[in-house]
């Protein structure tokens, strides 16, 4: 079974993977974002396409060097293991069909990282003259998280995909989500393993997110 998220998506989104903000910073926004976090969060998003796309575009490195240093963009902007514990919230909450022992949710986390980077990474290079213009910025929430609305052009002149990156504040702002033509990619990859943990069980699907490449 394939598990898919879309490749734009992966192409922002992704441009984040493992890192995570101290406690204090998360709890420290108290309340809707002020229009100060909103500019941040939008400057942030602007600044990762740059930075993301410039590694596609750099043709002195090769694939690998590349995707090594694509690899380490995404884990230094993502909340990998809030937006990954999410995916499974349902086989963590007290009526689980499913008991996870401490050790498969560490094989998970474990997994998650290299999954995302490894199965999706390739297809960006589909999109290395893409442009990303910020349109707008929202409050999300009460805890200081932000909406930032983008546009993206399509590098083989098809319609502009529209996406909204959801950032979560803090001393260092992390994207955890984002919808890309409406389409929520956190909600559809939580369906899709979710789908395959129904079918295969749950180490089968830390098995698949070891072996993808």
């Amino acid at each position: 079974m394939k598990i898919m998220i879309s490749a734009v998506a992966l192409a922002m989104s992704t441009a984040a993977l493992m890192s995570t903000a101290p406690a204090a910073a998360q709890q420290a926004a108290a309340g809707a974002a002020t229009a100060g976090q909103q500019k941040a969060a939008a400057d942030f998003i602007d600044r990762i396409a740059a930075d993301a796309f410039a590694v596609l575009r750099d043709k002195s490195l090769s694939k690998d060097a590349a995707r090594g240093k694509f690899r380490t963009l995404l884990r230094a902007n993502f909340a990998v293991d809030e937006a990954g514990l999410r995916l499974i919230r349902r086989y963590r909450a007290p009526n689980s069909p499913i008991k996870l022992t401490p050790q498969q949710l560490d094989a998970y986390r474990a997994a998650l990282p290299d999954f995302l980077v490894n199965t999706y990474s390739d297809r960006l290079y589909d999109f290395a003259s893409a442009k990303v213009l910020v349109v707008r910025t929202a409050p999300r929430g009460s805890r200081g998280d932000v909406d930032v609305y983008t546009r993206i052009t399509d590098p083989k002149g098809g319609k502009p995909i529209d996406a909204i990156w959801q950032v979560k504040s803090g001393a260092k702002p992390l994207i955890t989500n984002i919808t890309v033509n409406g389409v929520n990619v956190a909600l559809t990859q939580e369906a899709d393993f979710s789908a395959y943990i129904e079918k295969n069980g749950f180490d089968a699907l830390v098995d698949f997110m070891r072996q993808a490449k």
